[in-house]
């Protein structure tokens, strides 16, 4: 990332301009970092039983795990690269607001998630980052992510970046738990990220998936425990990742996912078309993406 990118995120408050740096420092400085993170925070809320049960029940993720992905990726990123207070990032939350209201989905369920998006990208980070999140990126994740928690009408939203931490890790520990539903979506999530490579290289995806994994996120999947020289192996190819990004020339456009084509549309999507078959049947009363297309 340039220096002057970095210099301007530390410029910014994190509480008062959070969605400024959200956007520097997901579309600049760690545009595949957070998309990768983010999979894996979506993943690993299927260990909670209770989120596992409702979306195998659905059934999305049997019938059309692509869409599924797509969708979500789409609702997020209109959020991080617009803003959830822009015309756009708030039709995408009220879409996303409709979709889950259709169902009764329990408070510490959505906190859960909303941690997940805050604390995982800073985790990939640490493990995997070209450079250390500044102190300014982790705080604005928290500020934005629990705004967009005010917004869904969420109670009990923790009032700081360590007590909204203290729960995410309370919440693993007491509620990962290893049941059929989750084992189903999990899988299902998984074949979607293979199915991405060539057929002959799924199997070596399936083991590397399992390899950036922990081991309370493996069991809970009932996946096979990798090898602890596939882990050293996985991690030091990451690794060379990261060295090799700080080689290369500084990114001077973002990188919007908003602006991509997604597998699920031919066409560029409309907010309305985003959520299962039977949300289609209001498509009329539905805002699209800001009254344009991407």
């Amino acid at each position: 990332m340039p220096d002057r990118i970095l210099r301007r995120i530390r410029s910014l408050d994190p509480v008062r301009d959070h969605q400024q740096i959200v956007f520097l420092s997901t579309c600049y400085a760690f545009p595949f970092d957070t998309k990768r993170a983010l999979e894996f925070a979506l993943f690993r809320t299927f260990a909670v039983p209770s989120i596992a049960t409702l979306l195998d029940r659905t059934g999305e993720f049997r019938r059309r795990p692509q869409k599924r992905y797509d969708d979500t990726d789409i609702i997020v990123s209109e959020m991080m690269e617009w803003g959830y207070d822009s015309k756009r990032g708030a039709a995408a939350l009220e879409r996303m607001n409709r979709i889950h209201g259709r169902f009764a989905i329990a408070n510490g369920d959505f906190l859960y998630v909303l941690s997940t998006f805050v604390f995982e990208p800073i985790r990939w980070n640490r493990r995997f980052g070209w450079r250390p999140m500044a102190e300014a990126e982790r705080l604005a994740l928290f500020h934005f992510w629990r705004e967009v928690g005010r917004r869904m009408h969420l109670a009990d939203l923790p009032e700081s970046y360590d007590a909204f931490e203290r729960f995410n890790i309370e919440y693993e520990r007491t509620k990962f738990e290893r049941t059929e539903a989750g084992r189903r979506v999990g899988t299902a999530t998984r074949e979607l990220f293979a199915g991405w490579f060539p057929k002959p290289l799924r199997p070596l995806v399936r083991r590397a998936v399992h390899a950036l994994m922990d081991d309370a996120t493996i069991a809970a999947f009932g996946f096979p425990p990798p090898s602890a020289g596939l882990r050293r192996a996985v991690t030091g190819a990451m690794r060379l990742r990261a060295l090799a990004l700080r080689l290369l020339p500084a990114r001077r456009k973002p990188r919007l996912r908003t602006q991509m084509r997604h597998r699920s549309y031919t066409e560029p999507y409309r907010l309305e078309q985003l959520g299962p078959p039977y949300m289609q049947a209001d498509a009329s009363s539905e805002i699209s993406a800001g009254g344009t297309k991407n």
